[in-house]
């Protein structure tokens, strides 16, 4: 579990830097091109950040790339078709200890 927690946060760490790095960069290229060519006023780091996030928004959204998790589910389930019994169990033996066990769906309807 602590694995986990240790490696969330240094994703979570990596992923602010990124945000932080890409939010200066928007600011030095806008304070270094729009000022002089258009007579804009220069931007702060909280307004570049705002223009990121208003940019993902109505261009990207939050979505990774399209597609990216049906070929994985795909290559997945053909290897899955592939196993035996054994190797199955094996596979999901494995994934408990790397990921915790949460017992399958329960059948039962709660009133």
């Amino acid at each position: 579990m602590r694995y986990w927690i240790g490696r969330g946060l240094k994703i979570a760490l990596f992923v602010a830097l990124i945000v932080v790095a890409v939010s200066f960069a928007v600011m030095a290229l806008w304070n270094w091109l729009l000022p002089p060519l258009f007579g804009w006023r220069e931007i702060g780091f909280w307004q570049a950040l705002g223009l990121l996030v208003l940019s993902r928004l109505l261009v990207g959204g939050w979505r990774g790339r399209p597609g990216f998790g049906m070929y994985w589910r795909h290559r997945m389930a053909a290897r899955w078709e592939q196993m035996t019994p054994e190797e199955r169990e094996k596979f999901r033996q494995g994934m408990r200890g790397r990921c915790g066990h949460f017992g399958p769906p329960s059948t039962d309807a709660k009133a």
